[in-house]
């Protein structure tokens, strides 16, 4: 007998929580789309009661959402359940999902209750949950280091109150896979409803253990429920990585003996828009996803694959997505073979308006660009999606000269509040010229984090994807720019980080 293993993805959530890789609703859309095509089984849209437009990204999410659970997330009171409750309405299965600390350190030091409280509190967070769905989650957050009686007495009253998953979070990585599996195991054995909920785990990567933990939960602890993100996104170190958890239970069927409902064609698509939106580039060596995960630089084993692929692949590059980029489109493309080809990506844009934008940039960069592959749309619509109307800043124009023992001058203008400015300024470099241009009129006072430059497909031609994390008063943010003109995209990557900077969105992020 085989088991179905449930992929819970937090990618919009626990994902979004790293520094600088906050998204905006639309973009949220847009990697939800992509999760319901890879076939996740839960997706974790945000936390509804952390900001309006948490709020407003689960709520269009559950709209538009139709094969996957949407879930929300919420602390275990009132207000953030009823909060999850309202922005899911309109998803055809909702989940809601509420936590509370209940390691000795967190009770004390941050919440400041008594452990009879918090399982009180708990008990009283599912009852109420209760009463807008039947899915209901129930985290122990810190739950590896918690004692194991008072998780015995919390988990077998939450149940009772109607919990129909219960995710044991390693929420500070510090798990250890045996340990961790067995303190599981126990909880299961232990608790006399045990069977009466699904067991799920949560695993953060901060000793880089997260998927072996995950794993252990699943094949030592019982669990057929496994949150993870796309890449390993999140906070710190990361969360568990969504890829290495399906590719390790379906290449090794043998041992896990597990059943996913996975579409493993789409995670690589999947990877590439995640990365692409939040700027976190995927190391190279990266399992599954990463540039080098299928390729042979080794003789022996290129002669091996040569001979016989699985001397030395355990697994299909085509059977995760990798494949050749596919050139799609030219410059003699009409505008219907553009939109169809928007809607295979996934794109969905909300006006015939915003359509002819887009085919408008797109004409232009086939004038610059002989072949348009689809990464280049990517990267063309969510350069689009990033100019909002409400945004302050607006890239117009750059001129940029750099000689060999000369400093390099660059004259960048803009529009500041649909007001044209022309700024120039010389810098050690062209793109520190450029920053320096844009901050002798902006003064914005960040700090710049990173900056980095990664060709979206091969060969010269190829545009360059700029980001630039700027760090200010506590917040950061991503700023992403592309253009076949690395130094202009470094202008439009810097504004777009300006333009987060002047949000006043904020968000609260809670940690499991």
């Amino acid at each position: 007998m085989t088991d179905k293993l449930i992929i819970f993805d937090t990618t919009l959530r626990d994902g979004e929580q790293s520094p600088g890789a906050s998204m905006t609703k639309d973009e949220k859309i847009r990697i939800a789309k992509q999760l319901e095509r890879l076939k996740v089984d839960v997706i974790e849209a945000g936390f509804a009661a952390a900001s309006p437009g948490d709020f407003e990204a689960i709520r269009a999410i559950a709209a538009t959402i139709k094969d996957s659970t949407i879930c929300s997330l919420s602390r275990a009171n009132d207000r953030d359940i009823a909060r999850a409750a309202e922005a899911l309405q309109a998803a055809q299965r909702k989940r809601i999902h509420t936590f509370i600390a209940t390691s000795p350190l967190h009770m004390e030091k941050k919440l400041r209750m008594s452990p009879d409280q918090v399982l009180e509190q708990a008990i009283q967070a599912v009852r109420f949950a209760r009463n807008f769905t039947d899915d209901v989650e129930f985290s122990p957050e810190d739950g590896s280091r918690s004692e194991v009686d008072f998780l015995c007495r919390v988990i077998e009253a939450v149940i009772k109150k109607g919990a129909t998953t219960i995710n044991f979070a390693d929420t500070v990585g510090y798990g250890v896979p045996e340990l961790y599996g067995n303190m599981l195991k126990t909880l299961r054995e232990r608790i006399p409803n045990s069977d009466k909920a699904i067991w799920s785990v949560h695993c953060h990567n901060d000793l880089g253990m997260a998927v072996a933990n995950s794993l252990a939960g699943v094949m030592i602890g019982g669990a057929r429920q496994v949150e993870c993100t796309i890449n390993g996104l999140g906070e710190r170190a990361g969360n568990t990585a969504l890829e290495e958890i399906v590719m390790a239970v379906r290449t090794r069927k043998d041992y896990f003996n597990l059943e996913l409902g996975i579409d493993t064609a789409q995670i690589v698509p999947a990877s590439k828009l995640v990365s692409q939106i939040t700027g976190f580039a995927v190391q190279p060596n990266k399992a599954v996803v990463g540039a080098n995960a299928f390729a042979h630089a080794s003789g022996i084993h290129q002669d091996g694959i040569l001979k016989a692929r699985d001397t030395y692949e355990i697994m299909r590059a085509e059977d995760v997505g990798w494949s050749a980029n596919k050139i799609v489109l030219g410059k003699l493309s009409g505008r219907n073979a553009f939109k169809q080809r928007l809607e295979e990506l996934g794109i969905a844009l909300d006006s015939e308006s915003e359509v002819n934008a887009a085919f408008t940039r797109f004409k232009e960069l086939a004038d610059r660009k002989s072949e348009i592959f689809d990464e280049d749309i990517l990267a063309l619509v969510s350069d689009e999606e990033q100019a909002s109307g409400s945004d302050v800043f607006h890239f117009v124009s750059l001129a940029q000269r750099s000689e060999t023992g000369e400093l390099p001058v660059a004259k960048v203008v803009f529009s500041m509040e649909g007001e044209e400015v022309s700024c120039e300024a010389n810098g050690n470099g062209p793109v520190d010229a450029i920053v320096n241009a844009i901050e002798s009129r902006v003064s914005s006072g960040a700090e710049l984090l990173l900056f980095s430059v990664n060709a979206i497909t091969t060969g010269t031609q190829s545009q360059g994807e700029v980001t630039m994390r700027l760090s200010k008063s506590g917040r950061i943010v991503n700023g992403v720019g592309a253009d076949p003109d690395i130094v202009v995209a470094s202008a439009k990557a810097y504004l777009s980080a300006l333009n987060k900077l002047e949000s006043k969105a904020e968000k609260l992020n809670p940690q499991i």
